[in-house]
């Protein structure tokens, strides 16, 4: 009996603490997110969706800045998955590296930007939650992360825009 009792306490705890992880989900996180995506929204209506699109085209033409500059603008204004269309200011031989440059920067920038990508805010909250138990700044892992990934997507985007160039020509 004793056993039974215990197992049912144990089933019901599981439920409990499933129940206060969602409830600080809902109390902490959420109201965050709600408050940044409405704030990027109405920074991008102050600055004028012509005027942000004419600045992606203008970051599209330099090899740099086409692949650090605008999949981070892309990736902060409009989000994961909208960020991608972004791309629609490029000749269609960047298309590719620029998708796989904005694909890679979705988790780097979520230490400083949560609402960039939050449907995958857990990955980063596992990784900060780690470190912060050995005693580390969140702030400088986030700073780390994003200078990090500006790298990786730059590399990303140039070795992409490459094997783009030789699969065109041989597909020419």
């Amino acid at each position: 009996m004793q056993a039974a009792a215990s197992f049912a306490d144990g089933f019901i705890n599981l439920f409990r603490a499933g129940g206060n992880t969602f409830m600080a989900l809902v109390t902490g996180i959420i109201p965050m997110l709600v408050v940044l995506i409405t704030a990027v929204n109405a920074l991008i209506m102050i600055i004028g969706e012509e005027r942000v699109e004419g600045f992606a085209k203008l970051m599209g033409k330099n090899i740099i800045t086409r692949y650090t500059i605008l999949p981070l603008l892309s990736v902060f204004f409009l989000t994961n998955p909208m960020c991608y269309t972004f791309g629609k200011f490029l000749p269609e031989k960047y298309k590719p590296a620029y998708y796989d440059a904005a694909v890679s920067f979705v988790h780097p920038i979520l230490g400083l930007f949560p609402h960039a990508n939050p449907g995958e805010l857990f990955v980063y909250m596992g990784i900060a939650t780690g470190v912060q138990a050995l005693g580390y700044s969140l702030g400088s892992l986030a700073i780390r992360y994003f200078l990090a990934g500006l790298v990786v997507i730059l590399i990303r985007g140039i070795v992409t825009e490459r094997i783009t160039a030789i699969l065109m020509k041989r597909e020419a």
